[in-house]
């Protein structure tokens, strides 16, 4: 017995492809608008800028193209269950992991000295507390979230293209 029916699994599936790619995009703005210089560390800005977009239109694509063009690509049956679930288990286990780093990186003392360069490609909105020190509450409802929906969105480009590069059995 399956807990959700195919159509839910592709609507959900969808709307989190969609809120994850925006997320990502999203949180590229403020390396573009900042463009490195209001860093507290000088970084490779543009290539965080680039992995975030990347990764956000591939998601947000992903969320509009047709099951039949996504199928294709996969070389799977536009009505195989995998097509979607796949992915969405990736999303999730990025997601709750980036969730943890996010509040690792926060609660993490100053003494342990985090390499910044590090923190902001594991954690893109370490620049945040870099900045600035934010809130626990904003932590928790805010940063952590969207920092799960980026590697979330990562997680969904890792597992279809797992889906699309792997062998057929």
């Amino acid at each position: 017995m399956r807990l959700m029916p195919g159509r839910a699994i592709r609507v959900t599936a969808r709307i989190a492809f969609l809120l994850c790619g925006l997320i990502s995009l999203f949180t590229g703005v403020p390396y573009v608008m900042l463009r490195g210089i209001g860093l507290p560390v000088q970084s490779e800005w543009f290539l965080f800028v680039a992995a975030l977009a990347l990764v956000g239109v591939f998601s947000v694509s992903l969320a509009v193209l047709p099951r039949s063009w996504i199928a294709k690509a996969c070389k799977k049956d536009r009505d195989d269950e995998q097509l979607f679930s796949a992915p969405l288990k990736l999303l999730g286990g990025f997601a709750a992991i980036s969730y943890l780093l996010a509040l690792v990186a926060y609660l993490a003392p100053h003494r342990w000295n985090l390499d910044p360069q590090l923190m902001l490609s594991l954690c893109p909105m370490y620049f945040v507390k870099m900045t600035f020190d934010p809130s626990l509450v904003a932590t928790f409802f805010l940063l952590a979230p969207m920092n799960a929906a980026v590697y979330g969105a990562l997680g969904l480009t890792v597992g279809y293209a797992w889906l699309a590069f792997r062998k057929r059995a």
